[in-house]
């Protein structure tokens, strides 16, 4: 039997860090073809190439090089170079990550060449319609014919919204965050710029946060406090910098210690090396997870509903006191990791054979 050819679009770090197990575990089926696409979404050489090549994944087939515009146009000019690599390569899949606009556009291009769509991280749910990534989740979610979902409250969000009424096939895989953090976290790598001894590592950078200068002021705020007890240190995004030059925003070097974007082998290394995890980030939620660290979310609900309720992860509301008080109250907890909670590392697997399977039976 010929390989099926897959089509897996990329566009933002978390993507490629998630991609990575998904595409060793396919260069090692044979009954697969990958041909990688990068959107351009992340264009910084730290916040993209350096994930190729620390992590071993393929270069890109394709780059199509779009950024910097509004969440429409950069859509919409995704969706159309998208469709022109598909009808070029005639995949069986197209395979989308997470909830950025290149998830959404590479799902709607493949769903209207009528070519079958694998939604990886299915089924997450904020329930905050204002979070343009809960938009491209549900919407990528509703044409995908594969979903493959990490945990358990996906399934859950998914037939509460009437999907085993759908002509598409729902899949419980697992995490492949975790998949990658267990492979990579014995090759972690300090970054090259000094860290204090002991730290707070914190991460910036969702468009609700830095698009307010109220709540960017008070998220600064809160870090200095955190920092006079324990110092933070920041790799700072492109855009979070941006915004803070915009705003005058400009914290105190000792206290919040701020370092350029890093590749995913440092984050291992800050992560296995700090006393707390402060983020607004999906992905940092879970990857504190990994490392059984606390952590503190500045928003105002999460997807990962399953660490709330566990007792890893706590909502925090912008702002000098209340993430003071939350840091104080938690940073000498420590909570039992859940067995199997994210598919205990096997996702990559899972999904290559849920893959294979659905051509098999025909569903």
């Amino acid at each position: 039997m010929a390989s099926l050819k897959v089509v897996t679009i990329l566009g933002a770090r978390p993507q490629f860090i998630k991609a990575s197990p998904v595409s060793r575990e396919i260069q090692g089926s044979s009954g697969l073809t990958e041909v990688l696409v990068h959107t351009g979404q992340h264009f910084h050489a730290n916040m993209s190439d350096i994930f190729f090549r620390q992590m071993g994944i393929p270069e890109p087939d394709y780059h199509l090089g779009v950024n910097s515009l509004s969440h429409g146009a950069m859509t919409g000019r995704m969706l159309e170079q998208v469709e022109g690599v598909l009808l070029r390569e005639k995949p069986h899949w197209v395979m989308v990550y997470g909830d950025t606009n290149s998830t959404l556009a590479g799902a709607l291009a493949a769903k209207k060449l009528h070519i079958k769509v694998a939604h990886v991280e299915a089924g997450l749910r904020s329930h905050n319609m204002n979070m343009p990534e809960e938009v491209n989740r549900i919407l990528t979610d509703r044409i995908s014919d594969l979903l493959l979902c990490p945990v358990p409250n996906a399934l859950k969000n998914l037939e509460a919204e009437g999907f085993s009424a759908f002509p598409s096939q729902v899949v419980l895989s697992g995490d492949v965050m975790q998949d990658a953090a267990n492979y990579y976290r014995n090759q972690s790598v300090k970054p090259q710029e000094s860290l204090p001894e002991r730290f707070v590592l914190a991460t910036v950078h969702r468009a609700e946060n830095t698009g307010s200068v109220e709540k960017l002021t008070a998220i600064f705020r809160g870090l200095e406090a955190i920092g006079s007890h324990c110092p933070v240190v920041l790799p700072l995004h492109p855009g979070t910098r941006k915004k803070m030059a915009q705003y005058g925003i400009a914290p105190h070097p000792d206290k919040v210690h701020i370092i350029s974007p890093v590749g995913y082998l440092e984050v291992l290394y800050l992560l296995e090396n700090a006393e707390m995890v402060i983020t607004d980030s999906g992905g940092m939620q879970k990857e504190a997870y990994f490392f059984n660290k606390q952590c503190i979310t500045l928003r105002g609900e999460t997807e990962w509903t399953e660490l709330v309720e566990h007792g890893f992860n706590r909502l925090c509301k912008p702002g000098e006191d209340d993430m003071l008080q939350v840091y104080l109250a938690v940073r000498d907890q420590q909570a039992d990791p859940v067995p199997g909670l994210y598919g205990g590392g096997k996702a990559a697997v899972r999904i290559v054979s849920a893959l294979l399977n659905y051509q098999k039976e025909g569903i």
